[in-house]
């Protein structure tokens, strides 16, 4: 029998998830673009594959928003892995899981890392299964790729794509069948070329060495939807993370011998021991300061100036919280805070500089993403010299952000102007900043 299909609520999107098994641990499945958590259930390949691991886990299984039984999105309105992030979140309360292993199916690679490197303290274990950490090295031209959705939107839905994601089934009428119907029900064409378009952007190679987690890599040697070498990559930037390299060409890890990576993957997390706490997560730090706070100082005097001051520390207070920052401290006329999503930071610097001009203040802001020391309620490391350089890098009314941050926010919406590379006091090579553009909006 299936297991019961039931909602979570993630902000306003309902997220549609599966719980089978009753194991010691808990193991969150993220799939790759495409899932549907009750079609699954459906070739017996796969549900052989779900049943093996709900057998020493309390499986949980969902459907990212957008696709599956999950909430449809406009195609325009794409989820970013801040969102996305926000589904698991979501799901894993509505369960009552305090903590979970992530196991990270292809394109839910990405995902699964920024989830662990952020939130490292409801991630027991990270296993990785034919996944990636960009889709590409190097951004391919418009001309490369256009032809290849074109064919994809084509065809969509006639099941072409098991010659691709699991050669070894293609053979198999029933099976090529069951993977034209998974691709109608999972997503529209129109939907499945947008959500490809936008993971093409998507790149998590930076984040790579601020997880903390035990980590298990699995790669197929002949895999043709991920190369090898990406498996290899993240194996080499995550520290302490086991590689297993495993013969065969599928990229479905349900398809092809399928024992080998359960085996493996069993192994892994059963054997897993709790860890310490962590000190280091992954985090958007952000520093505003007032522009020619000393002249305003002297004009107003010291009394009008410090309830000009406060007035506007209240106004940024508001704004944190509306975008679930953390004020971590003020420093004069300047203030850090940090955020478990960069695309929330952006939005939130965006109101301050909005909310201070309203009462004649005009303000400045730089934001960076990076691993960050946790000393008590103060955050340290080189990701908050960054931050602070980026910072002092900004004009007035400027927002700035290093590239890193311009990376993770892929699909969110927000724009950016190039400002070039520069040399950041203290900080080791040239990086390139980027200005977001503030006709972009500031909604959540």
């Amino acid at each position: 029998m299936q297991p019961e299909t039931k909602y979570a609520k993630s902000g306003d999107v309902n997220i549609a998830y599966q719980v089978v098994g009753d194991g010691p641990l808990d193991l969150v499945v993220v799939h790759g673009f495409a899932s549907h958590v009750e079609y699954f259930w459906e070739d017996p390949s796969l549900a052989r594959f779900l049943r093996r691991l709900a057998s020493f886990s309390r499986l949980i299984l969902f459907d990212k928003r957008g696709t599956g039984l999950s909430d449809r999105v406009s195609v325009t309105e794409l989820p970013t892995l801040e969102q996305r992030m926000d589904d698991v979140r979501a799901v894993m309360d509505a369960v009552g899981a305090e903590r979970a292993a992530l196991l990270g199916v292809s394109e839910g690679g990405p995902m699964s890392t920024l989830f662990a490197a952020t939130y490292p303290e409801r991630t027991t274990a990270l296993v990785m299964c034919g996944a990636l950490a960009a889709f590409f090295a190097l951004p391919p031209s418009p001309e490369q790729v256009q032809p290849f959705l074109d064919a994809m939107e084509r065809n969509w839905g006639q099941g072409l794509g098991i010659g691709l994601f699991a050669p070894s089934m293609a053979g198999d009428e029933s099976c090529r069948q069951w993977w034209a119907r998974f691709e109608r029900l999972a997503l529209s064409p129109g939907a499945a070329v947008a959500l490809l378009r936008m993971n093409m952007e998507i790149d998590v190679k930076h984040v790579l060495p601020a997880i903390r987690v035990p980590t298990l890599v699995l790669h197929r040697a002949g895999d043709r939807a991920v190369s090898v070498e990406q498996g290899r990559y993240m194996a080499e930037h995550i520290s302490g993370a086991k590689y297993v390299e495993l013969p065969g060409d599928d990229h479905a890890p349900w398809s092809g011998d399928q024992d080998a990576i359960l085996g493996e993957i069993e192994e892994f997390l059963t054997g897993v021991r709790p860890g310490p706490e962590p000190d280091r997560v992954l985090a958007t730090v952000l520093f505003t300061d007032i522009v020619g706070s000393t002249r305003r100082a002297a004009e107003l005097g010291d009394r009008r100036w410090r309830d000009l001051l406060d007035s506007y520390y209240a106004l940024t207070r508001k704004e944190l919280v509306r975008f679930r920052g953390r004020e971590v401290k003020t420093m004069g006329d300047g203030l850090l805070a940090t955020f478990d999503g960069p695309a929330r930071g952006i939005r939130c610097a965006c109101a301050v500089s909005d909310a201070g001009r309203q009462i004649g203040i005009e303000t400045r802001a730089g934001l960076h993403t990076g691993e960050c020391e946790m000393m008590g309620d103060d955050v340290g490391g080189i990701a908050v010299t960054i931050g602070a350089r980026v910072a002092a890098m900004a004009g007035a009314g400027q927002v700035l952000v290093s590239s890193t941050v311009k990376d993770l926010v892929a699909g969110s919406g927000l724009q950016f102007e190039d400002c070039g590379s520069h040399t950041l006091k203290g900080v080791p090579d040239e990086w390139r900043l980027f200005a977001v553009k503030r006709d972009t909006g500031s909604s959540a």
